[in-house]
């Protein structure tokens, strides 16, 4: 068992009968008063993000967790279907267990978060940013090129982003997967 010492980011804990993964930590120490650590954590099972602060040397349980890397196939009604690149087995996620799921496209590799005691899935991170080809684009209003104007486009995957103005269909354009914001263009 760990302690509110051993709160690092990326650190997988059991919480409130949920697990969570430490976003961001700041171990404060107070002039007057016991120390203590402000943390953000987020649900690996639901996405919820919440703060708490841990009092120093509180006890936490700490959930041992392994990182594999697997290839998106294809989704159906209910959730994404994943192939382990190593030997081929198949695994099934629900559609609420990856954030910005709709920046996915097959083929993709996504790394998924298991629980190493009995290696059930916990979560899926897609990867920092994604190629994506634009299908349709509203046409760039004359006029509005004073100010970083934007414009709705939708990629191949079906996904509504916000592109500058000289974006085209046909154009292949990086996106954030955090926010699914525009990067860059492509060539």
């Amino acid at each position: 068992m760990a302690t509110s010492n051993d709160i690092r980011k990326g650190l997988c804990i059991e919480f409130s009968n949920d697990i969570f993964k430490v976003i961001e930590f700041l171990h404060v120490k107070p002039g007057k008063g016991p120390a203590f650590v402000r943390t953000k954590l987020k649900s690996v099972t639901n996405g919820k993000v919440l703060d708490n602060t841990f009092s120093a040397g509180h006890k936490i349980d700490e959930v041992k967790v392994i990182t594999r890397k697997f290839q998106y196939l294809y989704d159906d009604e209910n959730g994404f279907h994943f192939m382990n690149n190593e030997d081929f087995s198949q695994l099934y996620l629900n559609k609420e267990m990856i954030e910005n799921s709709n920046l996915m496209k097959a083929g993709e590799e996504v790394t998924i978060i298991l629980k190493e005691a009995d290696e059930t899935p916990l979560s899926a991170e897609l990867p920092q940013s994604v190629y994506l080809e634009v299908i349709e684009a509203d046409p760039g209003v004359k006029g509005n090129t004073a100010t970083n104007a934007l414009k709705n486009a939708i990629v191949e995957t079906g996904a509504r982003v916000m592109v500058p103005l000289f974006i085209e269909p046909g154009d292949k354009i990086k996106i954030s997967t955090e926010d699914g914001s525009y990067l860059e263009r492509v060539k």
